[in-house]
């Protein structure tokens, strides 16, 4: 049954369009800016790489965000404070990049700051609403929160791109800037009407013991590392991503270089593993929405998406040795769904296992938790882009061949799913200790 506090199904999805906003700004930033800088102004790719990599660089600050809002007892004002930062990232990465050509010094001194305003606003506008979902919604329906959580985000890039995209036509660096500003207001005033009046409606958190100390972050850092659950999570959630996005720059290539197809067909095969994504999250969400039985279990799926997304990858690996007559898109789609399912799965554990360990005092470690998962989340992700393109570089050194190349790095993800499913099925679980105890406990009251 769900308590008094538990938000329901259209609170839930108010929260979602803070990531929706979110969503706008980062695919604009991400992809848009992108384009014309590489494309429109001639620069090298490696700028706005580098630019991107700095804004996932600084994720690594997460947790020092989340103890912030853990002191204050609110999540609101982290993520209205952390939208804002974000809006103002995104408007001064456009001005930069149209300054580019007239003032080249000042361009990229903006864009650095930019980019470092748009991480900082991520972490701590994205870290804060978890927090929020994991203490407001009820325990069963934790997967179908991430799932709406994740595809309102989705829907931000799906209808922001295209519409800016059209907007932006014909071009000029003061049609960048004014686009790129409305959105980035427009996001910010939507995620300000999505939280508000939510979380001062709900029960206040309990109140630390009075004239506790607060502890210093270091410590508390220390205090949530020392957790072997908490450490345990935090490892398997930098492996599964850094498998996760080890494929997001290979995958296309891989079938343009092995299959032969078109720019338009490698397009299409990313549109598959796309919406095979978003199967596995809505299978997520509806098998564990009523929160009885062993499929409802988000331990369980998050380990089947695991071996689920080994086995793919596996098999894409396969494809690419078999040739042409392969099943590679059934693979691909094959791929996203396991994907979806194990994505959406961690992320409705990550809201479970924020709220274990109090403290004696009643300090809350929700967003020093939630924050350490992040950040290994954020930098896993600006990793594995880079390291799965850098890998089949090196193994095409190495053996000279594509196929063997790819095959390497694919085999190389799927090994990292295995030990993610190994760790993700050990989450949850009381350790032999535990049930040491236990059995004593039972002995010797019987």
């Amino acid at each position: 049954m769900n308590g008094p506090a538990s938000f329901g199904w259209g609170t839930i999805v108010r929260l979602g369009l803070v990531q929706t906003a979110l969503g706008a700004i980062v695919v604009l930033i991400t992809s848009t800016l992108n384009r014309v800088m590489v494309v429109e102004l001639a620069l090298p790719a490696a700028l706005p790489g580098g630019l991107v990599g700095l804004h996932y660089a600084v994720q690594v600050l997460r947790p020092r965000w989340g103890y912030g809002s853990d002191l204050g007892r609110r999540r609101t004002p982290w993520i209205v404070g952390g939208m804002a930062l974000l809006a103002l990232g995104g408007a001064g990465a456009a001005l930069g990049t149209a300054l580019v050509a007239t003032h080249p010094a000042a361009a990229y001194a903006l864009l650095v700051l930019s980019f470092l305003a748009v991480g900082i606003g991520v972490g701590a506008a994205g870290t804060s609403l978890l927090v929020l979902l994991s203490t407001g919604v009820a325990p069963h329906r934790r997967g179908a929160a991430a799932t709406i959580v994740w595809i309102m985000m989705i829907a931000g890039f799906v209808v922001t791109a295209p519409t800016a995209g059209h907007l932006l036509d014909p071009f000029s660096p003061a049609r960048l800037v004014a686009v790129s500003g409305g959105v980035s207001l427009i996001a910010f005033l939507v995620a300000l009407a999505a939280v508000w009046g939510v979380e001062p409606a709900r029960a206040a958190a309990p109140a630390p013991v009075r004239g506790a100390p607060a502890r210093p972050f270091a410590k508390v850092l220390a205090e949530v590392w020392a957790e072997p659950e908490a450490r345990r999570f935090t490892v398997f959630v930098f492996l599964a991503m850094l498998a996760y996005s080890a494929q997001e720059l290979i995958l296309e290539p891989f079938a343009g270089l092995v299959f032969a197809l078109s720019p338009g067909a490698t397009t299409k095969l990313s549109g598959l593993q796309n919406s095979g994504v978003l199967a596995g999250m809505v299978f997520v969400a509806l098998v564990t929405a009523n929160g009885r039985g062993a499929f409802a279990s988000l331990r369980l799926w998050t380990v089947t998406g695991c071996l689920g997304s080994a086995a793919a990858l596996a098999a894409i690996a396969a494809c690419g040795f078999a040739g042409p007559g392969s099943p590679l898109r059934a693979c691909v789609v094959g791929l996203g769904l396991f994907n979806g399912i194990f994505a959406v799965a961690a992320i409705g554990q990550m809201m479970a296992l924020a709220g274990h360990g109090g403290t004696p005092d009643g300090e809350s470690r929700h967003g020093t938790r939630m924050g350490v998962w992040g950040a290994a989340q954020g930098v896993a992700f600006g990793l594995g882009g880079f390291l799965g393109a850098a890998g089949v570089d090196l193994a095409r050194l190495a053996v000279g061949t594509v196929v063997p190349a790819y095959a390497a790095v694919f085999v190389t993800e799927a090994a990292l799913f295995l030990v993610a499913a190994g760790l993700a099925y050990r989450i949850g679980r009381p350790s032999v200790s535990a049930r040491a105890i236990e059995s004593l406990s039972v002995r010797h009251a019987i």
